[in-house]
């Protein structure tokens, strides 16, 4: 198989392809910078027209993973431009070159997320629930219906609604851990709110899933089947490091500190991967303690 990988630096992507190619299949990464090689293709995601449908064509499938990121500083007006741009021009852009090609991929595994929902406190929801309200909420519909645009062209779009990726190369997880191991681990908050995670591990192999499954469209929640809140997380974390989490950062600290973008972290939805678990896939790390040892067992490549 040949797919295409936006976002192929960044934590899942880089995982993505890697995997793909240890099993043989042929990795075409679309990269802004000069292409390095033949199995890198140059584009700009905002600009219109900067990818060629040329270098799409005979592609089988597109994995988007490019975006900035959500929680690298406070929310202005700017910055929420960017985290825009970032996907839902790109994105545009994307389907724009996808459709376009003369022997056009079948599908598009898009990227996003869990934000859907907002927060949605001890409510479980799965696929079928509206979206919430509030910024990310927002940036997630647009984002969704950007990449549905490919769908009159006959192509399969599914929208990859990921949780927290827990790894220790990179993400929440790498920057958690230093901390804990001095003895500053901490809930967030009252510690209430619901964190729906899942390893890197099982995040590649649902996406490996979807790629093979031709029913499956649509948005997908790529998050583990037992969410847990931000207190049992942190001390989950702590007992698996051998360093009681002991502290509170208070909610008016957080607000004060990072302004509209703790909202994301003093709210929480408890999300269940309905789609994945109904088509029989089946989670390698289904429970957070059992993640938690693996990520950090001894001998894991350090972030």
């Amino acid at each position: 198989m040949r797919v295409a990988i936006t976002g192929s630096t960044g934590l899942i992507g880089g995982a993505l392809a890697a995997d793909l190619a240890r099993d043989g299949h042929q990795v075409i990464r679309l990269v802004r910078r000069p292409p390095r090689g033949g199995g890198e293709v140059g584009w700009d995601p905002l600009t219109a027209g900067s990818l060629n449908p040329a270098a799409l064509s005979g592609i089988a499938a597109v994995v988007h993973l490019a975006g900035a990121p959500i929680a690298a500083g406070r929310w202005t007006d700017a910055r929420k431009a960017e985290l825009r741009a970032s996907r839902i021009t790109s994105t545009d852009t994307l389907v724009q070159a996808m459709t376009a090609a003369t022997d056009r991929p079948t599908v598009l595994l898009c990227g996003s997320a869990i934000g859907w929902y907002g927060d949605t406190s001890d409510r479980a929801v799965d696929e079928t629930a509206p979206a919430g309200s509030g910024f990310l909420a927002e940036l997630v519909r647009d984002w969704e219906a950007a990449a549905w645009q490919a769908r009159p062209a006959g192509i399969r779009v599914a929208s990859l609604r990921s949780g927290i990726v827990l790894s220790r190369r990179g993400g929440m997880l790498s920057r958690l851990v230093p901390l804990f191991r001095l003895g500053l681990g901490a809930r967030i908050g009252a510690g209430s709110q619901y964190i729906s995670w899942v390893t890197l591990t099982d995040e590649v192999r649902a996406i490996r899933f979807l790629l093979d499954q031709p029913a499956l469209d649509g948005p997908v929640n790529l998050t583990a089947p037992e969410p847990v809140t931000n207190a049992e997380l942190t001390t989950a974390l702590g007992r698996v490091l051998g360093r009681p989490a002991l502290l509170r950062v208070p909610a008016p600290l957080l607000r004060a500190g990072l302004g509209e973008v703790s909202s994301e972290l003093l709210s929480g939805a408890r999300v269940l991967p309905r789609k994945l678990t109904e088509a029989g896939f089946t989670f390698r790390y289904p429970d957070l303690a059992g993640a938690l040892t693996a990520e950090l067992a001894p001998g894991q490549p350090a972030a």
